[in-house]
């Protein structure tokens, strides 16, 4: 066995760390929650963040679908690892950069919630005053979860694993944090100036964008592209199979977005649906136009990317 060095060691010592001291922020005793809840819009937002999870997996069968086929593990632990490493953040820190207190609507206090401090029986969030806090903050914590996710494609098959569970860490706090409350928090200062942001448009996907062009830039064209290599995907029914699971996922996405059981929640459901059904459709055909037989990769790509340009506002 090989001797562990202090590089290797210090990610679960700062593991360690966080977990001995969350006992110290502890409450054996948590105030009893008398806010009234909306049964009807608790059960949708419940079943709302499961199926924003589950996008983070079918994210990993996406990618890792598409890539050479010794790459094709690497890119799908790459694609679910956030979900270890964005919750832990989360509950430590990120929900109070996010929606903690203000700060001159730039970021938000970090003690506010440190430790999800005062988070389960806290009162309601402004905009969904019918569901618990508590479930706020994990129907939020999906929508982090997924967005480092989102940059594996772009740097996929040139980046180490360590880099990159780095890359996730920073993203989380000095992006997607700030980002949040800018828009999403009363008193960020995007929110002010009326930034309509629904479903993640800005906070999510044109951060992860930005974050993957800058990637792109960096690590440079794969090998077998300079090469002009064409190689074929690893595994068209993996594509497929991510494809059907980010459908599924997306109705949470959006609809779930109305933090409600309501019309505008069907709405969203329903532009969703028409979305990704359309643009799957259009990039099939437009193969067509250029020649090429109709694919299940180009429908799948289509049907992945559309239901992504609705989310400002056009969702609903």
């Amino acid at each position: 066995m090989k001797p562990l060095s202090i590089k290797k060691s210090l990610p679960f010592f700062c593991l360690l760390v966080l977990a001995v001291t969350a006992l110290f922020f502890s409450n054996n005793h948590p105030p009893k929650d008398t806010n009234v809840y909306n049964q009807a819009d608790t059960v949708w937002i419940i079943v709302a963040t499961a199926l924003v999870f589950l996008m983070t997996p079918a994210l990993a069968f996406f990618y890792g679908g598409m890539v050479h086929r010794k790459n094709v593990l690497s890119t799908m632990i790459k694609s679910v690892v956030a979900a270890g490493v964005v919750s832990v953040l989360w509950v430590v820190v990120g929900y109070s950069l996010c929606f903690g207190e203000s700060i001159n609507g730039i970021i938000g206090n970090p003690f506010t919630h440190l430790f999800f401090k005062d988070i389960v029986a806290g009162k309601p969030w402004s905009g969904a005053s019918t569901i618990p806090l508590l479930l706020f903050s994990l129907f939020q914590l999906m929508f982090a979860i997924i967005t480092p996710g989102l940059v594996v494609g772009a740097v996929a098959e040139r980046i180490k694993f360590s880099s990159y569970t780095l890359f996730i860490v920073l993203f989380s706090l000095l992006v997607y944090a700030p980002l949040a409350h800018w828009s999403w928090h009363p008193q960020g200062f995007l929110a002010k100036m009326g930034c309509l942001d629904f479903a993640g448009g800005t906070v999510v996907h044109i951060s992860a964008g930005c974050a993957a062009l800058a990637g792109a830039l960096v690590l440079k064209r794969r090998k077998s592209h300079l090469e002009n290599k064409e190689i074929p995907p690893a595994n068209i029914p993996y594509v497929l199979i991510g494809t059907g699971l980010l459908w599924f996922g997306w109705f949470g996405f959006n609809a779930g977005s109305a933090l409600a059981a309501n019309t505008l929640a069907v709405s969203s459901f329903a532009t969703t649906n028409t979305a990704a059904a359309a643009a799957g459709l259009s990039w099939m055909f437009f193969d067509v136009m250029k020649g090429k037989k109709p694919s299940v990769l180009g429908f799948c790509i289509g049907a992945v990317k559309n239901p992504i340009k609705i989310l400002w506002g056009m969702v609903t």
